[in-house]
């Protein structure tokens, strides 16, 4: 793509103009240097006057802009390559032109696989338990020794063990992840995870529709999630709470006729909340990365490859564990459960915590993992 053609297109995908004028545009015109070159007049029959004068009239950085954009795509290298995909792009995400409002531009840090795989998002909380993020990397890690491309957002908690745990699956060679971002591409939010997105651009793939220098808006995210949604077959809720962004996922995928899956949790976790309303609601419950792969029917095959992720240890094993179970508890409830003195146990419970068998969670209370 030169320097015309992308300005033309980075000049159409303008905020004031917006996707669905812009496709109007297209559609009354044809390609952005013809719609570009309209009188104003013109542009009006087709679209409202502030877009068409959005158009008409770019902003006075939009020449930064596009010259930003091609420094971007000029620095990409043969590990993490840059490309700009447009709805004119034979290499754009097929599912995405299937939604009601798809990017009119698409910013990709890896290399685009044609055809694109076939995908299955995995999202939860940011604040998640260390039960969830085993959950999440497990069920991934099974997704993507099945073949999958796992899909989720690079955040913190939960999108970023589903990233790990593709990434730990997959195959040479393959698409082990995608990454949908609410930033431009030239950084990485949030900064914890930039060793993690450069091994996904390497390995799988960061999109955004966002231009190159997009700061993280916090509008932003909740607007991506319909393209983690659009991407795949079905979407993961591993944890979340009642207000969580990823039950805007949820929502999302199912109003694209997309499967819902949750995975249930303690009654007493606020991270469980969501997951046990999508339910309620008529998401399928599931406990492993088989159960997933059975209600997809355009996925047949592929569920004797995964594996069930977590197995709870038997019981008998420890006192200690047998007491505390998987619900979250407190010192004190294990106290008059065990027996035990209080300091004796806090020291069993460090014991437990570092074996990576037991997890400490805010307000002072303690909750059992499963083994892998």
């Amino acid at each position: 793509m030169d320097r015309e053609e992308l300005a033309g297109w980075l000049r159409l995908a303008l905020p004031g103009v917006g996707n669905q004028s812009a496709r109007r545009l297209l559609a009354a015109f044809g390609l952005p240097a013809t719609v570009i070159a309209q009188p104003l007049a013109a542009l009006k029959q087709v679209v409202g006057p502030q877009e068409a004068e959005a158009l008409a009239t770019p902003h006075e950085d939009f020449a930064q802009q596009v010259e930003r954009t091609l420094q971007w795509l000029e620095a990409g290298d043969a590990d993490a390559p840059r490309h700009v995909l447009t709805l004119a792009d034979a290499r754009y995400p097929p599912g995405l032109l299937q939604i009601a409002d798809p990017p009119l531009v698409l910013y990709v840090t890896g290399e685009p696989p044609t055809p694109w795989p076939d995908g299955i998002a995995i999202v939860g909380s940011r604040n998640a338990t260390a039960q969830g993020v085993a959950n999440a990397r497990a069920f991934a890690e099974s997704f993507a020794r099945s073949g999958l491309t796992v899909v989720s957002g690079l955040a913190l908690g939960i999108d970023g063990a589903a990233h790990e745990g593709a990434l730990a699956g997959a195959a040479p060679g393959t698409v082990a992840t995608v990454a949908v971002v609410g930033t431009g591409l030239d950084r990485v939010y949030p900064k914890q995870h930039r060793d993690l997105a450069h091994r996904i651009a390497a390995r799988g793939l960061i999109v955004s529709e966002y231009p190159v220098g997009t700061p993280p808006l916090a509008p932003n995210f909740p607007k991506r999630n319909r393209i983690i949604a659009a991407l795949t077959h079905g979407t993961v809720v591993v944890e979340a709470a009642l207000q969580s962004g990823s039950l805007i996922t949820a929502k999302q995928a199912a109003e694209q006729g997309k499967e819902v899956f949750a995975i249930p949790g303690s009654i007493h976790s606020p991270q469980s909340r969501g997951c046990h309303a999508l339910i309620k609601q008529g998401a399928k419950l599931v406990e492993t990365a088989q159960d997933v792969l059975e209600e997809l029917p355009q996925l047949a095959g592929r569920a004797a490859a995964a594996t069930a992720p977590l197995r709870a240890p038997a019981a008998g094993g420890d006192a200690v564990l047998d007491a505390l179970g998987f619900d979250p508890s407190t010192l004190d409830a294990l106290v008059a459960r065990t027996g035990i003195a209080a300091p004796q146990l806090q020291a069993r419970l460090l014991e437990l915590e570092l074996a990576g068998q037991v997890a400490r969670l805010a307000g002072g209370l303690y909750q059992r993992i499963a083994s892998a």
